[in-house]
């Protein structure tokens, strides 16, 4: 058999100190996680991180950089997730915009809200990749090449 990693993607968005982020329900649990979601056949890493901030969120994003490519393995269903980070800033916010399913509400919260005991994270991924973007990591946007 084959391995092959989940390919994801995850908007980090900062406004004011505070991150856009959702509030989704997984396997029956509230957990918080970035705009984020796989990749769909024949879109690009920066088409479906747009995609997936929209759908999850109804803001625009509009991506500036890539704070990192982070790898993670699920300790209990032991799948693995290849997640391309991209952070930018978002304008415009469609408040008639139904949210995918399973996603409760679009949410800003500190860095300091997300270490909260009460606050359960999607995963790992999450805080890693925000003090990536809070360290000033930053990789060009070309560094993404969609061959086709």
């Amino acid at each position: 058999m084959t391995w092959k990693p989940h390919a994801t993607v995850a908007a980090i968005i900062e406004r004011d100190n505070r991150f856009l982020m959702v509030e989704e329900l997984v396997d029956g649990e509230r957990v918080i996680n970035q705009p984020a979601g796989h990749l769909e056949p024949g879109e690009s890493i920066i088409e479906a991180t747009i995609r997936e901030t929209y759908e999850e969120t109804a803001w625009r994003f509009k991506p500036e950089a890539m704070t990192g490519i982070y790898l993670w393995k699920h300790p209990v269903n032991e799948k693995t997730f290849l997640r391309v980070a991209l952070c930018g800033s978002c304008s415009e916010h469609d408040p008639e915009q139904p949210l995918d399913k399973g996603i409760l509400q679009a949410v800003w919260k500190t860095r300091e809200e997300l270490t909260r005991p009460d606050c359960q994270l999607r995963s790992p991924m999450v805080l890693n990749c925000i003090d990536d973007y809070l360290d000033g990591r930053r990789l060009p946007l070309d560094a993404l090449i969609n061959v086709v």
